[in-house]
C-alpha cells in the first residue's frame, strides 16, 4: 500500500488528506464563490462573476445560466478543444441546430457575431468575442467507438475519454438523455473544407485565445474538453480549458448585432417574443 492509501485507509485519515487540499488547485471542480477567480476579464466586476472553472484536459463541465449571461472560454496552452451543446433551459427539448446556425449565416466558419441558433429559429447564444478564430462547425465530437480504434479506449473513466461519452454525463446531470444531445460546435481547434469537400485541420490559434458567448436565453450548457476528431496527432492531446460567466445583459434591438442581417433579425425577434412570453428581463419585443 503507499503512503497515501495508508493515510486514506480509515476514515479519518481520508477526510484529514481531503481537508488538507484545501486552498490547493482543483482542475476539476469550479472555483466557489466565483468571486475570488483571480483574474476577472478586463471591466467585470469579482461579483458579477457567476461561474469560474478550469477543465482539465479529457474532462467536461455542465452550467445552468440566466439570460444576458456572458461566458468566456478559455484555450489556456493552445490544446483545449470545447466541445459546446446548448439548450433551452426553459424547455429543454430545444436545442442547438448546427445545420441552422450556418444555414443561416450563409457561412460555416464562426467568430464574432456568429448567432447559435436553436431548431425553433432562435437565438441561443451569440458570439460577442473572438480572438482565436479556429473553430469547426461541421465534425461534431470524438464517440467512444472512434476513441476505442484510434487511442485504445474511449470511456468516460478511461485514459482517452470520448466528447460523446463525457457529454452523456453531463446531460443526465441535467435531467437530460443521450437521445437530447444535439451535433456540436467545437471551438480552439479549427476546420477547413477545400474544394474537393476534403477536411484540412487547421488546428489552434496558440495559448491564451477566448471566445465570449452571450447566452440570448436561459441556458443549458454541456462543455467536454477532449482532442478534435480529426486532430492529427497521434497522441491524445488535450490541456486545459479555462470556463468563466458573469452577469450581463442580452443583446437589445439598438445593437448592432440585433439587424446586421434580415436573417438575424428574424431570429432575434423570435428570440425576443419568446423571452416576453416568459417574463424575462429584457424580454420586450422590438
Amino acid at each position: 500500500m503507499t503512503a497515501t492509501g495508508s493515510a486514506t485507509a480509515s476514515t479519518y485519515g481520508a477526510r484529514d488528506h481531503a481537508r488538507a487540499q484545501a486552498g490547493t488547485v482543483v482542475t476539476t471542480m469550479p472555483v466557489l464563490p466565483a468571486s475570488g477567480w483571480p483574474s476577472p476579464p478586463d471591466g467585470v466586476a469579482p461579483t458579477d462573476l457567476v461561474w469560474a472553472e478550469t477543465v482539465a484536459g479529457g474532462n467536461y463541465t455542465h452550467l445552468r445560466v440566466a439570460r444576458g449571461t456572458h461566458l468566456r472560454l478559455t484555450d489556456v496552452e493552445g490544446s483545449a478543444c470545447a466541445h459546446l451543446a446548448l439548450h433551452n433551459a426553459t424547455q429543454p427539448w430545444e436545442r442547438l441546430n448546427v445545420a441552422d446556425t450556418t444555414k443561416v449565416a450563409w457561412q460555416a466558419y464562426l467568430g464574432a457575431g456568429a448567432l447559435l441558433l436553436s431548431d425553433q429559429g432562435r437565438v441561443l447564444a451569440s458570439v460577442v468575442e473572438d480572438t482565436s478564430g479556429r473553430h469547426d462547425a461541421f465534425c461534431g465530437t470524438s464517440t467512444r467507438a472512434s476513441n476505442t480504434a484510434r487511442y485504445g479506449d474511449g470511456a468516460p473513466q478511461g485514459p482517452s475519454p470520448a466528447g460523446r461519452e463525457l457529454l452523456v454525463l453531463a446531460a443526465a446531470k441535467n435531467g437530460l438523455l443521450p437521445r437530447d444531445l444535439p451535433t456540436t460546435l467545437s471551438f480552439f481547434q479549427g476546420v477547413e473544407v477545400g474544394p474537393d469537400g476534403g477536411l484540412t485541420f487547421t488546428g489552434s490559434a496558440g495559448p491564451g485565445t477566448s471566445v465570449t458567448l452571450r447566452a440570448e436565453l436561459p441556458l443549458v450548457v454541456l462543455v467536454a474538453n477532449v482532442p478534435h476528431p480529426v486532430d492529427p496527432r497521434p497522441q491524445y492531446t488535450s490541456t486545459p480549458l479555462e470556463v468563466v460567466a458573469w452577469r450581463g445583459a442580452a443583446t437589445a434591438p439598438d445593437d448592432p448585432l440585433w439587424s446586421a442581417t434580415p436573417e438575424g433579425e428574424r431570429a432575434f425577434l423570435n428570440t425576443a417574443a419568446h423571452a416576453a412570453m416568459l417574463g424575462l428581463d429584457g424580454g420586450t419585443q422590438a
